[in-house]
């Protein structure tokens, strides 16, 4: 093989794996997406109704990490209503279901050890503002007694919002 040749080569062979993972990916995402208004509804049962959330996820399994987006970027999983709201049996169902926790959800649970580390890597997860700019101070305090040891560690980091605007 003289040099040109090796160029050539050299090329098509760089070319087929840049381009390849994104034709790749393109394959696995034909098809329809889920439907809006069942993501909404699946979202909205996450704050409170546990027996819809089961009943929707057995017909639409794939809706365990769907996000609604509430308006302005305000994205939310049926597992961030229920973490916010601090519905931990709910939170639970979802992620033994498989939905991806979070910080947040993290902090409902009072996992202490999830929290010091994030915020050791990432110190401005601090005021990190999750669905409805819903703060890691307020899922702390919606753990109660089980999340008390992270309440007081956020607010020793200087938490005190709650909330913060989103728009």
């Amino acid at each position: 093989m003289d040099r040109k040749q090796f160029l050539r080569a050299s090329i098509v062979t760089t070319s087929v794996f840049t381009v390849s993972p994104y034709v790749l990916f393109a394959k696995q995402q034909e098809g329809p997406q889920l439907d809006k208004k069942v993501v909404q509804e699946f979202v909205g049962a996450g704050h409170s109704k546990l027996e819809k959330v089961k009943e929707l996820l057995e017909e639409y399994p794939t809706l365990i990490n769907a996000a609604h987006d509430w308006k302005f970027g305000d994205f939310e999983t049926a597992l961030g209503a229920a973490s916010h709201v601090g519905y931990k049996e709910l939170a639970q169902y979802l992620i033994d279901s498989g939905a991806q926790a979070n910080i947040f959800t993290a902090a409902l649970f009072g996992k202490i050890d999830i929290i010091k580390s994030m915020l050791d890597y990432f110190p401005n997860t601090l005021h990190a503002k999750g669905p409805h700019g819903f703060t890691l101070l307020h899922h702390a305090q919606r753990g109660g007694d089980d999340a008390s040891e992270v309440t007081e560690y956020l607010v020793s980091l200087g938490a005190k919002e709650t909330k913060i605007k989103l728009y």
